[in-house]
């Protein structure tokens, strides 16, 4: 099976006899579309997001065996984090501007997810003023604000990911969104003077 240019198949056939590949189908597989659309949300661009899952699956699959079976999602979300923060530390310069295209619609890695209707319809209506408030936040509070409200984590698997106590991540989470509600705002108000 391929995933990205990660072939499973292939990697998981060395000398543990395929119990990497089994692990890697089992807990990490069903979680790609989710991987997916959180790392649209922190990066806020397709060719991103993919690159970040794609490193983020090749992390997984080295430590599948370190793994010990229990939240899958919180260990992925967890190595997604991490490898977000590793990647954006050597920055690396923007030649094209993407235009903040999100759209989950076409799966990616092979995956064979397709999105449901219901998908398809948010994703489109999902406002380019709140990506750009989201994209004006700091990276903790969006983090907090996708984690929770956008991948649906309750407050212990946030807190899991981020590493912080559960409180901070409350705290967090109410100032991404007092900060969102306030761009929104300022932005709809700057666009009435305009008109």
């Amino acid at each position: 099976m391929t995933v990205g240019s990660v072939n499973v198949a292939l990697i998981g056939a060395d000398a543990d006899g395929g119990d990497r590949a089994r692990g890697f189908r089992e807990f990490v597989e069903p979680e790609i579309p989710v991987l997916l659309r959180v790392a649209q949300g922190l990066t806020g661009s397709k060719p991103d997001a993919e690159d970040l899952v794609q490193e983020t699956l090749i992390r997984a699959f080295k430590a599948i065996d370190q793994f010990d079976g229990a939240y899958a999602r919180a260990w992925l979300l967890t190595i997604l984090r991490n490898t977000n923060i590793n990647m954006n530390r050597r920055q690396r310069p923007i030649l094209l501007e993407d235009g903040l295209v999100w759209d989950s619609a076409t799966p990616a890695f092979g995956t064979g997810h397709e999105a449901s209707a219901e998908e398809t319809a948010i994703d489109r209506s999902f406002s380019l003023e709140i990506q750009r408030g989201l994209k004006e936040l700091d990276p903790r509070f969006r983090e907090a604000l996708i984690l929770i409200d956008v991948q649906g984590l309750n407050y212990a698997e946030c807190a899991s990911v981020l590493g912080v106590p559960v409180g901070t991540v409350m705290s967090r989470l109410s100032r991404a969104r007092k900060r969102l509600r306030e761009y929104l705002v300022n932005t709809s108000a700057l666009e009435g003077h305009s008109k």
